[in-house]
Parts: structure tokens; sequence; C-alpha cells
């Protein structure tokens, strides 16, 4: 090859990296290359999906002297003169009589030699570069080793333009996967929320006919001691009266702050906290009977998390008084603090508990007589309880569980009848 023809070629191989689409491409390789190749001129095919016509989208030399424009482009059918031919076999044609080839179609300015070369993609024939010449016998081996190489170099292009709508296409449904994705976890959220206000109203109504009921109860105890009182204050009857209605009082009271509690209604001050010495605090003040009752497996290292002392205390007093509750005189509780990694699963019964992440682990186990599986779902519930009657109001575990979601954790619990119960608290590190 010419030197001029090869620089030709090196500035195509060049300029191919900037070429943006497949229409520029068409129009730069008939304008900027066979249009500097001493060609006459040179017109570009382009083949269908279905592989049946060439339809002229690009041009160069007098038969397109409109630009980048072609007024009534050409429609060629596969297998229809010399360019349908190449269309159909995949072969590059030299002609160097068209007056003697019967398959040629005279033009507007009838030529006398012509050489055609397929553009093919993926083994599939996609387009055909065509070239005319006004002599016969102009095109030879020379010339068509250069439309070779430019029709493969142009093959190469197409392929990087054709992944690169396919990088294009696959964002695009990337992006509406996570729309999607985006829009139903909006929905899931606005589902729970609505699940978890049906609920909270449930519970509510509940808690109001429950508390009406208890409280209801402390007031006649109130009532009717004061009535023995008026009857007859100096009476021994009246200082016993006394005191049950003092004591029914403080039970009210408690009621209320319970109450209080499980709306999520008490004001919290979470801080940073190391949470073995807020259970090192509260075992400082047990007395001792429940002390010696007590078994304590703090890990070192503890994470920091972020907690109001005072609420974690409330939680951690009623987890242990149901444990103890749950044993006979001689059990032990086991109070243990962890770090714990939660690690992405495709668990389904994972799922649905707090997202992945290092939390500190807060666990009340005990060796009592467990919590029947049927009732489980039923422990956190309001004014739920399987004390005796007026042994407890029924409102702590629902308590633990409000002040725990309060401060951004969680609770769960695991039972086997016989064999105890463990309640786990998770809280996030914060660091």
């Amino acid at each position: 090859m010419e030197a001029s023809t090869l620089r030709t070629l090196n500035q195509f191989a060049v300029d191919l990296i900037q070429i943006p689409s497949t229409e520029d491409l068409f129009w730069y390789v008939a304008q900027n290359v066979v249009g500097k190749l001493n060609f006459v001129d040179c017109v570009i095919y382009q083949a269908n999906e279905e592989q049946t016509d060439l339809r002229q989208v690009a041009a160069w030399g007098e038969k397109n002297p409109f630009g980048r424009n072609i007024l009534n482009p050409l429609v060629i059918p596969f297998g229809r003169g010399i360019t349908g031919q190449v269309a159909q076999t995949g072969k590059a044609i030299i002609v160097d009589d068209l007056l003697s080839d019967q398959n040629y179609i005279p033009d507007t300015r009838p030529a006398r030699s012509e050489i055609c070369v397929p553009l093919m993609f993926r083994g599939r024939v996609v387009g055909v570069i065509d070239s005319e010449h006004p002599d016969p016998q102009a095109f030879g081996e020379v010339e068509l080793e250069i439309l070779d190489t430019v029709s493969a170099m142009t093959g190469a292009k197409l392929e990087l333009l054709a992944e690169a709508q396919r990088s294009a296409q696959r964002y695009r449904d990337l992006v509406a996967s996570h729309d999607q994705l985006s829009q139903e976890i909006t929905a899931r959220k606005a589902l729970e929320a609505r699940l978890f206000e049906a609920r909270r109203l449930e519970s509510i109504g509940k808690l109001t006919g429950r508390f009406a009921h208890e409280f209801n109860n402390l007031l006649t105890v109130v009532l009717g001691n004061l009535d023995v009182v008026e009857a007859d204050p100096s009476a021994l009857e009246a200082r016993q009266g006394l005191q049950d209605a003092r004591l029914a009082g403080e039970r009210g009271a408690k009621l209320v702050r319970d109450m209080l509690s499980f709306a999520q209604r008490t004001r919290l001050s979470p801080v940073d906290a190391d949470l073995n010495l807020v259970v090192a605090g509260f075992a400082d003040r047990q007395p001792a009977t429940r002390a010696d009752r007590l078994a304590f497996h703090l890990q070192d290292g503890l994470w920091p998390v972020s907690v109001d002392a005072k609420a974690f205390e409330q939680i951690l007093s009623s987890l242990v008084e149901n444990a103890l509750d749950a044993m006979g005189p001689d059990g032990k509780a086991v109070i243990r603090t962890e770090n714990v990694q939660k690690m992405m699963t495709e668990d389904p019964a994972a799922l649905s508990g707090p997202p992945p992440g290092r939390y500190v682990r807060l666990s009340v186990e005990d060796s009592g007589v467990g919590i029947p599986s049927d009732r489980l779902s039923q422990i956190f519930d309001p004014f739920f309880t399987t004390k005796p009657l007026g042994s407890g109001t029924g409102l702590g575990l629902s308590i633990v569980r409000g002040l725990t979601q309060q401060m951004g954790g969680s609770v769960s619990v695991v039972s086997e009848l016989e064999k105890g119960s463990t309640f786990r608290l998770l809280f996030p590190a914060i660091r």
C-alpha cells in the first residue's frame, strides 16, 4: 500500500475510538476513508434485521452532492444486482466491465467497473461498501485489500458500538429494576406502617379496657377502706384499711407508670455507654437474697451502645424478675453480654430481624418451666400474664419490648418446656 493510504487507515484507526454512533461511522467511512483513498465514489448500504433488503445510508462523490443528506435512498433486495449478490453470499466482487455483466443495474451515471465488499458483524452481513468507476478494469487486488481492511475495521467498531448499546441498556434495566425495587420497598414499608398502626390501635384498645378494669378494682379497694375509716376512725380495722388503701394507691401509681412505659411515652436520655458497667451497677444494688440467685458472664471489650441507663435497668429488672419467678427457689438466672456481628443471610426467618451489622447482645437465661410454643407470640402483648391473680399486671414484657425498641434495639425469646427460656436483646453498636 502507498504511504498516503497507510496514513489514511492509521488515522481511521485513531478516530474510530471517538465515533459515537453507527450513522456517524458510516458517513465517516464514506467521506473520510474511502473518499481519501483515490476512489471516485463510495456508497454504503445497511442491511435490515430480517436480512432481506439493503438501504443506502451514506455516500460520497458525484452521486451524493448533498453532504450528509441522501435524497430518495436506494433500497436493494438481497440477491438483486451486484450489491445484492454480495449481501446474499457475504463475498466481495470485482467487476472489470459492467457493460458485459448481466447483474449490473444501470445508474443515472453509468459506470464501467465496480468493487463491492461485505460488512460483516458476528458472522452476518450487516452492510455493503460499494464503489464504481467510469473506466473499465479500475479495480484490482490492491483496491480489494484496502476495502477489506476498511470493512474489517468498520465491523470491529460496530461490535464496540453494539456492546456500548448493550451496556447502556443493561444500565437502563438496572435503573428500572432499582426504581421498581425502591417502589416495592416503599410500598412494603407503607404496608408495614399500616399493619403496625392497626396492631397499635388494637393494643391500645385492649390496654384501655384492661386498664379501666384494673384501675376500677384499685379504686374499689381505696374507697372501701376509706368507708371503713369513716365508720370508726379509732378501730384497728381502720388502720388496716388505711394501709390497704395506701398499697392500692401505690399499685395504681405503678400501673400508670407501666402504661406510660408501654406507650413509649417515657422520656429517655440515651448516652454512649458500656453495658457491662450498667449491668455491674445493677448487680451492686441487688439485695443479698436475690444476688445469690444471679450469675454474670460479661464479655470484655464490649462495644459501646447508646442507651438510657435507668430504662435499661428497668428492662433488666423485669427480665430477671420473670426468670426467677419461672424457677424454683434454687434456680439461678444467668445474665450475659457479648459482641455479635450479624451477617447478610438468605434465611427468611433471619430477614425479619434487625439488619446486618454490629450489635451488643444482652441475654437473660433461666432453667424454669419454659413457655408453651402457642403462647410465645403473646408474651409481649399488654396485660398477658401467666402469674396468679394480683401477682402482676402483665405489662412487664410489653415494657421491655417498648423501651428496647425506643432505644433502637430489638428483643427475641427462645424457650423449651421444662428446660427454660432465654431472652435476647440486641442494641446497635455505635462505633
